[in-house]
């Protein structure tokens, strides 16, 4: 619904209604007055206001929701609008990195410093240091197709402690150095989803000959071991580096290794993986569409 229309409307409702009935039997003309008792949106205490707007896609709060009264305008200049921030959408429409560093580091700024929840696309290493520096309440991190580095990953982790669920998938310039970082550092996390693009067509026989890399897969094994929720599509990783996972991610309860065609599930590995509620297998169908899920996003925690 347009703000600006919800706003008429209320303003509509405010006088009271005058309706002519019968105040006996006989017909008589007396009139009764009847008075409705509802709030107008701009009488509306802040904090309720705070509380439906954060219900608001981050990008329409910013764009129209402070433009229809000053009521709303202080609302919305509240920190508490700015807790749980989802641009990942616009970010996709936008698809300019430099347009979007700036816009993200404007609203991440509006958090006050008590942002729990965020999920943007196509982020610099400017832009990640913003955030870790602004986002010690950080609990949910999502920032696919990012172009952040291991340095910056491995300089500012020690300032997300308090991750729970983090999306690094198709960020190129993270590597095993940056997963390590973010395992040391955030010891709560148990949801990661680190999935890679899919080779084209003509290149899947190249990407199946590959020499297998156990470095992510070990890496996530050694220093995540609280994961129930893990993602590794199209990893480089082998039989070798499924088994570090299973051995030692022993909480895992969703498992996606789709597109991984080094791993050969030999030995006990297929036996393993089908104790695992939900496993979707190398050869399962492709990667579903890479947007971070909204769950993620209720209440700051994983439903």
């Amino acid at each position: 619904m347009k703000f600006w229309r919800m706003e008429r409307e209320a303003k509509k409702r405010k006088k009271n209604e005058m309706k002519p009935c019968c105040s006996d039997g006989d017909g008589g003309g007396g009139v009764v007055v009847v008075v409705e008792e509802r709030r107008c949106w701009e009488e509306m205490n802040r904090e309720i206001l705070s509380l439906i707007f954060v219900r608001i896609p981050s990008d329409e709060m910013a764009r129209a929701v402070a433009f229809v009264c000053q009521s709303w305008r202080d609302a919305v200049a509240e920190p508490y609008c700015w807790s749980h921030i989802d641009v990942e959408e616009w970010c996709r429409r936008c698809n300019e990195p430099g347009v979007i560093d700036y816009a993200v580091r404007k609203i991440v700024r509006r958090s006050g410093g008590i942002l729990r929840c965020l999920s943007a696309y196509k982020l610099s290493d400017f832009s990640f240091s913003f955030i870790a520096q602004s986002g010690r309440c950080l609990e949910v991190l999502k920032i696919p197709v990012s172009s952040v580095t291991d340095k910056m990953v491995t300089k500012y982790a020690e300032s997300l402690t308090n991750l729970t669920v983090l999306d690094v998938s198709y960020c190129m310039k993270i590597t095993w150095e940056g997963l390590e970082a973010f395992g040391k550092n955030c010891k709560s996390l148990f949801k990661l989803r680190r999935n890679m693009p899919p080779p084209d067509f003509d290149s899947v026989l190249a990407s199946i000959a590959r020499e297998a890399d156990e470095y992510e897969a070990i890496t996530v094994a050694d220093t995540m071991p609280g994961l129930i929720h893990l993602e590794l599509g199209y990893g480089l990783f082998s039989d070798n580096g499924l088994d570090a996972i299973l051995a030692k991610c022993r909480a895992l309860c969703h498992l996606d290794i789709r597109g991984c065609w080094n791993v050969r599930m030999k030995g006990d590995l297929e036996d393993r993986c089908s104790r695992i509620k939900e496993f979707r297998s190398p050869w399962d169908d492709e990667l579903d569409n890479a947007t971070s899920s909204d769950s993620d996003f209720h209440g700051g925690n994983e439903a």
